[in-house]
C-alpha cells in the first residue's frame, strides 16, 4: 500500500457522529475532513480528492442521495451512505444514485473500518481505471 495518507470526506448533520467518526478514522491513519451539510460537501470535493466520502442520507439542506448524483464528478471515489434508516428501498435508491456502500446507525467501529479498508482496493481500481494514479 501507498505511503500516501488516505482522505475521508464525513458528511453528516450530527456534531457526535463527526467526531467520533473522526476520532476512529484518525486512529487508523486517514486524513479526515468532516462537514455537516451538502452545500459544505460539494464545495470540498471540487477542491479536494477523497479516496472516501461517507454520507449521512438526512442532512438540512439536502438528501444525501442526492449529494451522491452531485458527486458523480468525482467516479474514483467510494461513496458510502449512513443512515438510521435501514430499509431496502433507502439501499436500493443510494445504490441508484451511486452509492458503493451502505452502512446503518448505529455504527460500530469495527464495521466503519472494514468498509472503509474495503474501499482502499475499490478506490485504488477506480482512479487506475481513470488513470488518476499509476
Amino acid at each position: 500500500m501507498s505511503k500516501e495518507k488516505k482522505r475521508i470526506l464525513v458528511v453528516d448533520d450530527d456534531v457526535n457522529i463527526l467526531r467520533i467518526f473522526r476520532s476512529i478514522l484518525e486512529k487508523e491513519g486517514y486524513v479526515v475532513d468532516t462537514v455537516e451539510n451538502g452545500k459544505d460537501a460539494l464545495k470540498k470535493i471540487r477542491k479536494e480528492k477523497f479516496n472516501v466520502s461517507l454520507v449521512d442520507v438526512r442532512l438540512p439542506d439536502m438528501d444525501g442521495t442526492e449529494l451522491l448524483l452531485d458527486m458523480a464528478e468525482t467516479p474514483e471515489t467510494f461513496k458510502i451512505i449512513v443512515t438510521g434508516f435501514s430499509s431496502e428501498q433507502v439501499g436500493k435508491k443510494a445504490a441508484d444514485y451511486g452509492a458503493d456502500d451502505f452502512l446503518v446507525k448505529p455504527v460500530k467501529a469495527e464495521e466503519l473500518l472494514a468498509v472503509v479498508r474495503k474501499s482502499q482496493e475499490q478506490y485504488k481500481m477506480k482512479a487506475k481505471s481513470k488513470g488518476i494514479i499509476p
